[in-house]
């Protein structure tokens, strides 16, 4: 009976220790995380599918090769080197280009691939010497190209209608209208000028606008010029013109006449001799290229041969009358670069996206391009004309000043297609105008000392005549406002992050050059040493071009100074000897600063704005943030705070506050500085180290969060999808409109999280109407904040009431968390929400409480719950590392923060860190597209939590330690210390139970010894 108990005994210590002992594996192991799900629509019936879509098999790609050769030697090369892997197949064929430019050696080839083979295809050639790179040929599309009259209408042509892509590449709008029925619009803007008055009473002429008659007068009419138009043709026998030298057709279309009337219009302007519409220099030798169909398409291979025929015909100008957002097309934008390397002047428009901020086309905000906006004629900055800064830097860098120059570019007069003159407006039109300027210059210059003195560059100078290197802008004069915003909108002051200031350097002396010795800051007085600055600039200036940034701040021995500081900041460059020429040539650039500077504001009215998580279009499918807006799904703005955000970051500035932006990550900046960190539109995910850094600024540091989110819906997604015609793939949005799951694991260890729910509706607060415009709902909020709510109407549940704006305090910090920011954002704003911003600064930085938005009525003492497997999920079915900056990602603090953390991991980080790895996320094949997505059905798994973070909602196992709802957030300094231990005590009792056992077995082995000696 004894021995049975002491069994008994035994078993039941051993399944105590074993069940703790695996209750504490559990806790490592064992937590749920959100879900994630793999974006798939649902398959369409056969007979709905587009006849396109069925017979989706092939695509076109272009091999770019690291040498002029003839187009056969290329196309031998790839077949001998594929021959024995793919012999006998016909997974890829070449095709052959037959246009002018097919005489001449190329870089390039086009090539039809099969999607089925496409990745073990392209991985083949891209392993070839020979071969630089295998990219899609890229389709482009102008938009609304032609202007109208009363007599003439087109139909408005846009790269998407309702939602749906057209065939083409994604372009931005090429409309400008006639002065008598004008309405110039951005087609990616809901917004629309109307001009209902005539500027001038009668119509001029442009050219005497510049004083082109000064000029013609000198026998100066643009002879010998060499003209390149990259337009829609050209007539032959069209009366205007009197020096049409050649004309190309570069598509697929057969024939070389202009069907549209664009091409003729630009031509008209630069050298028309038409008495009512007379050219800037009629002289000028006219190459037409008819680089777009009667579609209006045009394709990256089509550019690409056209270009290198322009540079083998030695062409002096070229002006090309289109733009985009994609500065990413790396064949096109390379070419370029090799276009203006071989000292062709490029001239091209900036945009018809105004009066929005951020919308700079590509090839126009490229340094080497002479960009062109338009004017109207009372000298102001046309409504339609796109504005900078230059997007493509961002975040890690600040863009540049935007358009070159500006010209005339409302009711200007240029010819019809056969005969007869007409008005029409818009960017497309004042970049002829600055081409037609710039060959009745060139004209100028004597023949044999025009590819000496004449380049890009010099042109950008006003055509100085001795060769020399400079820098655009010259003068940074913060008491010069609004020529200098946002420069000048907001001194500098000591503990700020560094102002960057990014200006290009022009090199006239020659189409290569060098920094000589580092840039040197010559203070103009004793004061002025407060100033610090280090320098980053190119280390190869070509072609023409470079770039050099200041990173400006205030040493902490000027914290209380308040005055100007002034001085020059001087950069030496060199060039290789000209030909001829035996010594380098040597140019010093001064670039004068003027800075106000004030002392160090409170805390209190200091905004940290986080720019480091906002991605963009491009290079993935970024979708809007509204999705009201039907006509630019594209979220291509730049969302900083000098774009898209503008207004906001002036009104800031008018109440008070001082905005600051962080490019790097939030471990890169000192809390104790700052009063709040805005977090708005935010798409990328965060690394561990920022997520324990931002709780421990939030409850240790006493910095206050403000939150501005946005849509995010998987099924949403999904249908969002359109096929592409160019690339021949599918399109999915990379993510919504803001990134929740990720913004939910920063939010988590104060117990706030967004839902997926897509909100619409107007609703008052404090007699102010907002429209809330596809905003998202809150999903979890701890008890003792205040919450508001509203009936919005919801596609799923109308009618239904969501929580959308919260706020809490957190001991000395507080949160507020609101779910739309289409309010802040100018781009498709319906109303703002500007005055909320306000009183919610109010609240977090001085605990300022409005009696609305704090009133007990909408005090919550119970928490907003929901269960973590409903909470917004991940995709796992995209490469995002393509487009985070986070995601496979080295943390490092960049050259953006400030200058005792560069190249870190950023304030108290010790330790090395490590790439963020998204829960869940399976392996990813490389060899898929951009913005292709796999064909994986929606799946809910289960959730898997991040090693080192636990949900507020806490584990189940330790419910009285993690409540499932807090009425305030409980933060443990680390997660791991209660796990440990119980972990610790299982093992204890597991070998204590081992010692008992080995005691009684050496007992019995005694007793059992003592018996056999007694027999």
């Amino acid at each position: 009976m004894m021995k049975t108990i002491a069994h008994r005994f035994k078993i039941s210590i051993f399944s105590v220790s074993l069940i703790v002992f695996l209750i504490s594996v559990s806790l490592f192991h064992v937590n749920k995380s959100p879900q994630n799900q793999t974006l798939t629509p649902k398959p369409e019936p056969a007979s709905s599918l587009s006849q396109e879509q069925e017979s989706v098999v092939r695509r076109n790609y272009i091999v770019r090769f690291i040498e002029y050769k003839k187009a056969e030697h290329h196309k031998e090369y790839l077949e001998q080197n594929t021959k024995e892997k793919f012999e006998g197949s016909l997974s890829w064929e070449w095709i052959n280009r037959n246009n002018p430019a097919s005489r001449f050696p190329t870089d390039f080839g086009v090539v039809e691939i099969d999607d089925e083979a496409a990745n073990s295809i392209i991985g083949q050639f891209e392993r070839l010497k020979m071969v630089k790179d295998v990219r899609v040929d890229s389709s482009y599309q102008l938009r609304n190209l032609l202007g109208r009259n009363k007599k003439e209408r087109h139909e408005r042509v846009g790269a998407f209608s309702d939602g749906r892509k057209r065939p083409g590449k994604i372009f931005t709008s090429m409309s400008f209208g006639d002065g008598e029925d004008n309405v110039a619009a951005a087609a990616t803007s809901n917004q629309t000028i109307d001009w209902q008055r005539h500027l001038l009473s009668q119509k001029s002429q442009v050219t005497s606008l510049f004083g082109a008659d000064a000029l013609w007068s000198k026998g100066y009419t643009g002879a010998k010029v060499r003209m390149a138009i990259f337009d829609t043709g050209i007539r032959s026998d069209h009366p205007h013109f009197r020096n049409i030298k050649e004309r190309t057709n570069w598509t697929n279309e057969d024939t070389l006449n202009d069907n549209l009337g664009h091409g003729t219009f630009v031509a008209g302007v630069i050298a028309g001799e038409d008495a009512e519409c007379l050219g800037f220099a009629p002289d000028t030798e006219i190459y037409a290229f008819r680089v777009f169909t009667d579609a209006q398409v045009s394709y990256t291979s089509w550019f690409l041969d056209a270009f290198n025929y322009a540079i083998a015909s030695n062409m002096d100008v070229l002006n090309l009358s289109i733009g985009g957002p994609d500065y990413l097309d790396l064949p096109f934008v390379e070419k370029v670069l090799e276009l203006t390397a071989s000292n062709i002047i490029m001239v091209s428009a900036i945009g018809n996206d105004g009066p929005l901020y951020g919308t700079l086309n590509n090839p126009a905000d490229q340094s080497d391009v002479i960009g062109v906006g338009g004017i109207d004629y009372n000298d102001h900055i046309a409504s339609f004309s796109s504005r900078g800064m230059s997007t493509w830097e961002i975040p890690h860098g600040y863009g540049r000043v935007k358009p070159d120059v500006v010209a005339y570019g409302r009711e200007i007069m240029g010819s019809k297609i056969s005969t007869g003159c007409k008005t029409l407006s818009g960017t497309s039109v004042a970049s002829p105008v600055v081409a037609g300027v710039v060959c009745l210059l060139v004209s100028v210059i004597p023949e044999s000392d025009r590819k000496q003195i004449l380049n890009p560059a010099s042109m950008k100078q006003a055509l100085c005549y001795k060769p020399r290197a400079s820098i655009f802008p010259s003068v940074l004069d913060y008491t010069d406002c609004p020529y200098s915003w946002p420069f000048c909108q907001q001194p500098l002051y000591a503990d700020a992050m560094p102002v960057l200031f990014n200006t290009t350097i022009l090199n006239g002396m020659g189409v290569i050059g060098y920094v000589e010795s580092r840039p040197v800051w010559h203070p103009a007085n004793e004061e002025s040493n407060l100033l610090s600055i280090h320098f980053t600039y190119s280390d190869v200036i070509w072609p023409w071009t470079g770039y050099l940034a200041l990173h400006m701040q205030i040493k902490e021995e000027g914290a209380q100074f308040s005055g100007e500081i002034e001085g020059n900041v001087t950069v030496k460059i060199y060039s290789p000897p000209a030909l001829g020429e035996k010594s380098f040539r040597h140019s010093t650039c001064v670039l004068h600063l003027k800075l106000k500077v004030v002392p160090t504001p409170p805390r209190s009215m200091r905004v940290l704005w986080d720019q480091f998580h906002s991605i963009k279009y491009p290079p993935g499918y970024i979708p809007r943030d509204s999705l009201d807006v039907r006509n630019d799904i594209l979220d291509w703005h730049g969302d900083h705070l000098h774009t898209n955000f503008h207004i906001m970051f002036n009104m800031l500035r008018d109440a008070g506050y001082y905005v600051e932006t962080l490019g790097s990550p939030l471990t890169c900046f000192d809390a104790r500085q700052y009063g709040t960190l805005l977090l708005v539109d935010l798409e990328d995910e965060y690394f561990e180290e920022e997520i324990q850094k931002l709780r421990d600024d939030v409850v240790n540091n006493g910095l206050s969060l403000v939150v501005f989110a946005d849509w995010y819906n998987v099924d949403t997604m999904v249908k969002m999808r359109f096929f592409d015609d160019n690339t021949r793939s599918w399109w999915t949005p990379v993510t919504g409109g803001a990134n929740i799951p990720a913004l939910n694991d920063l939010l988590a260890p104060f117990g706030i999280a967004f839902g997926d729910r897509i909100l619409n509706g107007d609703f008052n607060i404090n007699d102010e109407l907002i429209r809330y415009a596809s905003g998202t709902n809150i999903a979890k909020f701890p008890g003792g904040g205040y919450v508001h709510s509203f009936p919005f109407y919801d596609s799923s549940e109308s009618g239904a009431t969501h929580s959308f704006l919260a706020s809490v305090e957190l001991g000395g910090s507080r949160i507020a968390v609101y779910g739309d920011s289409n309010c802040l954002d100018s781009s498709h704003m319906v109303t703002n929400c500007y005055w909320l911003l306000r009183k919610i600064l109010e609240f977090t930085g001085r605990n300022i409480k409005d009696p609305v938005l704090f009133s007990n009525s909408v005090k919550q003492k119970v928490p907003l719950h929901l269960d973590d497997d409903q909470l917004p999920s991940r995709r796992t079915d995209l490469n995002f590392s393509t487009y985070s900056a986070v995601f496979g990602k080295e943390l490092t603090c960049r050259s953006d923060s400030r200058f005792d953390v560069w190249g870190t991991k950023g304030y108290g980080l010790q330790v090395r860190g490590r790439n963020r790895r998204l829960p869940g996320y399976k392996a990813i094949d490389l060899g898929r597209g951009l913005n292709s997505s796999a064909d994986i059905s929606i799946t809910k798994g289960p959730k898997v939590l991040d090693k080192n973070k636990e949900n507020s909602s806490g584990n189940k196992f330790l419910g009285l330690l993690y409540r499932d709802d807090l009425d305030a957030p409980v933060v443990f300094p680390s997660h791991w210390l209660v796990p440990a231990v119980v972990a610790v005590l299982g093992i204890l009792l597991l070998l204590n139970f081992w010692r008992i056992r080995q005691k009684r077995r050496r007992r019995r082995k005694g007793s059992s010894s003592s018996r056999y000696t007694n027999l």
